[in-house]
């Protein structure tokens, strides 16, 4: 995973002493750089004190940001004091990523001229002439915040997200592999709406793939790396050799459509043609892809892999698709999240295990599902998502909670866990009066602010308050 890296900028106004701006380019430096990140300076001599207070030295910034285009996933705009707001709009205007405004606090009993930096009061300048201009830019609760300061650490790990979501999003490829199951109206999406927030969709014939797996050529090494995968990926104890295989043959097929495709994510017509034709489900194949960050919802689910890579961005870790499936007893802030086995082994308590998909079993006989991975979601914070498309917009909603370690009973297959999430009867009202699907992606860790953030300022989706 490629280092993240962010561009310093810091604004000034020529009659504040030009101590403050030095002891910013350094502690705002080493405090980015104490978050991991790496980071990106212009030379101090190339305009007064390194710093911006006029349009003249915002074009030599500018300029700066130009020879290094594409090195940089957001901008840090600093203000050691007040600032000057066109420099800064000339300077920043077609950066292209997301920036974060940084206001300097001042400190009782050092408020005379010489040290006085009125940067509470610049910001506001700053954010009323971006706002003019149409400057999309990041802010948080805290108004003003000192670099070396816990919130700091904080606030830019909150901003890396928004970056790593406004970024990865903005220009991507999802492939639908199958048409959609015809009872299935629940996945329809509209490709056009995706295309004008830069989300190409490719499409595959699910025969393709079908007859892809039947002709594959086993003797490639890419197939003896595939079964030396999955045998230690989850526990096949039972399973048919020839099932085993097919289910990898499966996987390596689905490879070549990501590489040929260029894919950062896909979805599947995952039933029951797989299941009549070659008598697998390809869950476990799913789960895989979505532990190594490529975001695959089963269902032809289009809609839910678009917030599944987002939600994977954000927080770096995998994310899945889950069923809003049961309620969990008479707790009104719980229910059982659960699919037949898509989640990725990050998220799991353990290995799965590779069984027959029951309800495949119960309708075609025996030997027609395997690949079902069943399992249990491990306790942790998350975060949710799940989008639909109408009238040419992307709606998106999203929230948090957390993977208890409530019991779900043994017999309950496929992967599952308990959420907990406040206010859960609201968010369910409204997700289900609004038109919205029964699954949900999700993933470990609450980055919602962060999601919401990248969503509305960068990437103009819209988004349903959910709580109200």
């Amino acid at each position: 995973m490629k280092k993240m890296k962010f561009a310093l900028f810091f604004g000034n106004r020529g009659f504040f002493p030009g101590e403050l701006i030095a002891g910013a380019r350094e502690e705002v430096k080493r405090a980015v750089e104490a978050c991991g990140y790496e980071t990106l300076i212009m030379d101090e001599r190339i305009t007064r004190y390194g710093a911006v207070e006029t349009v003249e030295e915002g074009r030599k910034y500018a300029a700066f940001l130009a020879e290094h285009s594409g090195e940089y996933d957001g901008v840090v705009l600093s203000l050691p004091n007040f600032g000057d707001e066109t420099g800064a709009v000339a300077a920043l205007e077609d950066c292209g990523v997301p920036i974060f405004i940084q206001a300097y606090p001042d400190k009782t009993g050092m408020m005379d001229f010489a040290n006085r930096r009125d940067s509470f009061c610049g910001k506001f300048s700053v954010m009323d002439v971006f706002y003019q201009y149409g400057l999309p830019f990041t802010i948080f609760r805290q108004h003003t915040v000192h670099p070396a300061s816990e919130e700091f650490t904080r606030e830019m790990k909150e901003f890396a997200a928004v970056c790593r979501v406004a970024g990865g999003m903005k220009r991507f490829t999802v492939g639908a592999i199958g048409a959609r199951t015809t009872a299935f109206k629940t996945v329809r999406f509209d490709e056009l709406a995706l295309q004008k927030h830069g989300i190409t969709t490719e499409t595959y014939d699910l025969s393709d793939l079908i007859s892809r797996v039947r002709k594959y050529n086993t003797r490639k090494s890419q197939f003896k790396e595939k079964q030396e995968f999955l045998a230690g990926y989850t526990g096949w104890d039972g399973v048919p050799d020839e099932k085993f295989n097919l289910i990898c043959k499966t996987a390596c097929v689905l490879d070549d459509y990501i590489s040929e495709a260029k894919l950062d994510a896909l979805a599947l017509r995952c039933w029951i043609e797989l299941e009549l034709e070659l008598g697998i489900a390809p869950c476990t194949v799913l789960s895989a892809l979505n532990n190594r960050g490529v975001a695959a919802a089963c269902e032809l689910d289009v809609a839910n892999a678009v917030p599944m890579r987002a939600l994977s961005l954000a927080s770096q870790e995998p994310a899945t698709v889950l069923d809003w499936n049961n309620n969990y007893e008479d707790d009104p802030d719980k229910c059982i999240l659960f699919h037949c086995g898509p989640v990725p082994q990050k998220l799991m308590t353990a290995k799965g295990q590779i069984i027959q998909h029951p309800m495949f079993v119960k309708s075609f006989g025996d030997g027609c599902g395997w690949g079902c991975n069943a399992g249990r979601i491990a306790p942790a914070d998350i975060t949710f998502s799940s989008m639909k498309t109408e009238d040419g917009r992307l709606i998106f909603y999203t929230g948090e909670g957390r993977i208890t370690a409530d019991p779900i009973e043994k017999e309950f297959f496929g992967c599952a866990g308990v959420a907990e999430i406040p206010g859960l009867q609201t968010k369910l009202y409204n997700i289900g009066k609004n038109g919205f699907r029964h699954h949900v992606g999700v993933t470990t860790g609450h980055y919602e602010n962060a999601v919401k953030e990248a969503f509305t300022t960068y990437l103009g989706y819209d988004l349903l308050d959910t709580a109200k």
